[in-house]
C-alpha cells in the first residue's frame, strides 16, 4: 500500500513491520528482520518519526534505541495527511498561484490554470476543515461511506 501512496519500499516495510509487532524494536532487529543495512533501517525510521506515526522508546536495561508505531490507525492516518498536504500539496498550490501571478498565462492556459488554483484552493479548505478536527472528520467519513459511527460496533 506504501507503495501506492508514493511512500519509499523500505519506509513502508519498516513501518508495517512495527504495526504488525508487539511491543518495541531496536535498530538492529529491524535491520535484520528485513534483512536490510542499518543505514537504510536508520533512515527509514527518521522518516516515519518526521511522519509522527513512529516514536523512539526506552527499554528498562538496555542502551540501545527502541521503536513503535502510533497505536491509533485514525492517529496515524490524520498525521501522514497532515504531512503529505505540508510536503506535496502545499508547494503544488504555492506554484499555480506564482504562475497566476506572472504575466506570462493568457487565453485557454491561464482559464484552466485558474480552474486549478479554484479547486486546489477549495480542496485545501476542505483538508483544513478535516485536519482541524480528526474526531468529527472521522464520523464525517462513516457517514459519508454509510458505515455506523465510529465506536459502535454493527450487529452481526
Amino acid at each position: 500500500m506504501g507503495a501506492l501512496w508514493g511512500i519509499n519500499r523500505s519506509v513502508a516495510r519498516v513501518h508495517a513491520l512495527l504495526m504488525a509487532t508487539e511491543g518495541a524494536l531496536s535498530l538492529e532487529e529491524i535491520a535484520e528482520r528485513l534483512q536490510i543495512s542499518k543505514g537504510n533501517a536508520s533512515m527509514s525510521l527518521r522518516e516515519l518519526r518526521t511522519f509522527g506515526v513512529v516514536r523512539q522508546v526506552e527499554v528498562a536495561g538496555d542502551r540501545r534505541d527502541f521503536y513503535v508505531t502510533e497505536p491509533d490507525v485514525w492517529t496515524m492516518f490524520f498525521r501522514i495527511l497532515r504531512e503529505r498536504k505540508r510536503r506535496e500539496f502545499d508547494p503544488t498550490l504555492d506554484a499555480i498561484h506564482h504562475l497566476l501571478a506572472q504575466p506570462g498565462a493568457r487565453g485557454e492556459v491561464r482559464g484552466r490554470l485558474e480552474q486549478m488554483a479554484e479547486l486546489l484552493t477549495t480542496v485545501e479548505g476542505v483538508v483544513n476543515r478535516f485536519l482541524q478536527d480528526p474526531a468529527s472528520s472521522r464520523a464525517a467519513l462513516a457517514f459519508v461511506a454509510g458505515l455506523p459511527f465510529p465506536g459502535k460496533r454493527r450487529k452481526r
